[in-house]
């Protein structure tokens, strides 16, 4: 018999695994809106040339891509600033500057899983287009701050590495580097933490500079640098400063950032970034052809990494216990002891649902010890018994053991105004 499994570097979500990720979108969302943003989508299949034309024929080799009957070539999107670029520019004169956009979704790349990295893995994008200030810069950055710590992630927990390119257009320029080397150049820094010193020096060497001289200037480069007193002035306004540090190394991988670019790293766990962006004011022109000339800053946080350190961090965890409670848990759950009154215990049942409370019942004749272990299972609060007694009816708190009769007249009112003290079905011990 064959036997189906979950293609490599794809996730089943089961419903604790789900829970997990309604409370990670959730959090994006909420955070996000107390900061204006607001929700877009874009499709997870696009042309090909989209992502070509941002990246280079290169960044096939990380795709999904495929020719469909049509004999068009299509990819599944492995990041979504391209989209957003070409939604943005194609109705930029329907929104007034800047936009504050933020999509949730799949992103898709092919590479080699590992820990932290999938071959699908959900994304939070936060973006601001239309604005080319530090103050802008700052606002991403706060959010990316705040995200973290509304995931109960403490100062202690994480920290923002971040640098600025211009700092090192300016060093090539004040050593007559050819422009044209600066691709490669900022290569080289961006692995340069994870590469020998003697591959790095062979490296410069090639393009005209010297290891000593590199070092020199990232050891040298802190927070008293001018590329950083606005962003450092708005931040520092705002409280938050101290979850920065300058880091030269941090340049981005991808060619389009032109500014500020940032990481968030955790502090305890090793792990990869848990999120990351920068300023990338060239790219909407580029995708027009010159003809939208929209300046633009960003940063994704993806799903994986944030899920991974989340259950390592006790803070957080607190709070992945808490959605997993809300996600499984149900208010109430209706025993039939007596199968003549079912027909009052599933108006009851209805009345109850109407009134947007989480209840659940059997859905045919069990016995009633059965039915308390399900309501037990659920980690109901209340167990509401229809029995030889009724019109009166049993209620049964499941949390502090504890019973009362209640006259059908009066049960809903009763069990809305006991719900009311653990609003939407946590538990109270």
């Amino acid at each position: 018999m064959a036997t189906f499994k979950t293609v490599k570097g794809f996730r089943d979500f089961y419903p604790e695994d789900c829970a997990i990720r309604n409370f990670i979108f959730d959090t994006w969302r909420s955070v996000a809106r107390r900061y204006g943003f607001v929700e877009y989508e874009g499709p997870a299949l696009e042309s090909t040339d989209l992502f070509r034309k941002k990246s280079g024929d290169e960044i096939t080799g990380q795709l999904f891509c495929f020719e469909d009957k049509a004999k068009r070539e299509l990819s599944m999107r492995p990041e979504v600033t391209p989209s957003l670029a070409r939604m943005a520019t194609a109705r930029q004169r329907d929104y007034k500057k800047p936009l504050k956009w933020f999509q949730i979704g799949s992103c898709f790349r092919y590479e080699e899983p590992q820990e932290g990295r999938t071959r699908e893995f959900i994304q939070f994008n936060a973006d601001i287009l239309g604005d080319a200030s530090p103050a802008a810069d700052a606002e991403l950055i706060a959010l990316s701050i705040d995200v973290a710590r509304a995931f109960g992630l403490k100062k202690e927990d994480f920290i923002i590495r971040l640098s600025n390119r211009q700092i090192w257009t300016t060093f090539l320029a004040d050593r007559n580097i050819a422009e044209e080397h600066t691709s490669t150049f900022l290569q080289i820094i961006d692995k340069i933490e994870r590469t020998k010193p003697e591959d790095t020096a062979t490296k410069l060497e090639a393009i005209g500079l010297s290891y000593g001289d590199v070092r020199a200037f990232m050891d040298t480069t802190d927070d008293s640098h001018p590329a950083f007193a606005e962003l450092k002035a708005a931040l520092e306004a705002r409280g938050l400063w101290s979850f920065i540090k300058i880091d030269a190394s941090i340049v981005r991988g991808l060619a389009y950032y032109t500014g500020t670019v940032f990481e968030v790293f955790d502090l305890q766990h090793d792990l990869r970034a848990v999120a990351g962006g920068g300023r990338y004011d060239k790219l909407c022109a580029l995708m027009t052809d010159g003809s939208v000339d929209m300046p633009a800053a960003g940063f994704a946080m993806g799903d994986v990494v944030l899920g991974l350190l989340l259950k390592k961090t006790p803070g957080a965890q607190f709070k992945l216990t808490e959605a997993l409670l809300a996600a499984s848990s149900i208010d109430a759950y209706i025993v039939v002891a007596d199968e003549a009154q079912r027909g009052n215990a599933l108006a009851t049942l209805q009345a109850l649902r109407d009134a947007g409370h989480r209840v659940d019942t059997s859905f045919g004749q069990t016995k009633v010890g059965k039915q308390f272990q399900a309501a037990e299972e659920r980690k109901a609060r209340l167990a509401i018994v229809f029995g030889s007694e009724y019109p009166q009816v049993v209620v049964k708190n499941l949390i502090a053991r504890s019973q009362v009769e209640v006259p059908a007249a009066d049960l809903i009112g009763h069990i809305q105004a006991t719900l009311a003290t653990a609003p939407h079905g946590i538990l109270l011990a």
